[in-house]
């Protein structure tokens, strides 16, 4: 059998994030918490939840919420604190647990802002080719040490995303991670593509193959013309152990107290009571897929 090239098997760059590192030979990252602030209180319940399913399981957390869901389907729907209280109630969240956090930015000249907090930027999927965007979280990152994760827009294939990532390295920013979430092209629902996501983590861009995260709970949205997406979130367990098992280096998961009366997402969120068990099952699978 004919041997591949040499560039086929280079290193897969590392993602540094406060003082988490993703990627090759790392434990399997979890980035978890509500779709969007609600209150600072409900965030550290969720928050401390996770963090201790984490350390029970040995791999390291990134605490997740929005300040502002800019994109919803109604003009009525919930959208969360706002820049402002949002990123104090951030702050303080990744204070009290001495985690990581991230949230997603929406307009250039949020990054500044939010870099001064947010350890990880989030570019959502429906933004990640807007040039002015991504060089401004990619700048904002570089001068203060962040890192960027781009999420895949669901009409993009894997190679499309070399684009972005091409942006913020001229930005300055080679600290990034990608983000699979699922395309369009099914049938009243997300395809999850693992042919696609094999093809992101082997993606070559600015000098290697930056960390792959597969996001378990966006995955299972059935987006409709509705005011509100539909969504299996009862599926998002076996798109994250399927993940683990291919080898991808972060898991992104929603998670609430109570999924059904959640501001937003209240359809993928998984209900926080089940993920400590799913965060012990995907430490093992990844463990037992690398020996």
């Amino acid at each position: 059998m004919a041997s591949r090239p040499l560039l086929f098997f280079r290193m897969t760059r590392l993602c540094r994030i406060g003082g988490i590192e993703i990627g090759k030979g790392r434990p399997l990252a979890i980035i978890a918490g509500p779709c969007v602030l609600e209150s600072m209180e409900l965030g550290l319940e969720i928050g401390t939840r996770i963090q201790e399913a984490c350390r029970a399981a040995a791999l390291p957390y990134i605490f997740k919420a929005s300040f502002d869901k800019a994109n919803r389907s109604s003009i009525r729907s919930a959208r969360g604190p706002g820049l402002d209280r949002g990123l104090e109630w951030l702050s303080a969240i990744g204070r009290k647990l001495a985690v990581p956090v991230t949230t997603d930015i929406h307009d250039p000249d949020q990054a500044p802002q939010i870099a001064e907090v947010i350890d990880l930027i989030q570019i959502p999927a429906f933004l990640c080719r807007q040039t002015d965007l991504l060089v401004a979280a990619g700048e904002a990152a570089a001068t203060r040490g962040r890192a960027v994760n781009v999420k895949k827009g669901q009409f993009m294939s894997p190679g499309e995303m070399s684009g972005a990532a091409r942006k913020l390295a001229e930005a300055g920013c080679s600290n990034i991670m990608l983000t699979e979430r699922g395309t369009f092209f099914g049938y009243g629902r997300l395809v999850n593509d693992f042919l696609g996501l094999g093809d992101l983590m082997e993606l070559k861009a600015d000098g290697g193959s930056p960390p792959v995260c597969f996001d378990c709970t966006h995955s299972t949205q059935l987006p409709g013309a509705g005011e509100q997406t539909g969504g299996r979130p009862d599926r998002a367990p076996l798109l994250a152990r399927a993940a683990a098992a291919a080898g991808v280096h972060c898991l992104f998961i929603e998670t609430h107290p109570e999924p059904a009366k959640a501001m937003s997402d209240a359809s993928t969120m998984l209900p926080l009571a089940t993920v400590p068990a799913l965060i012990q099952k995907v430490a093992d699978i990844q463990q037992a897929a690398e020996k």
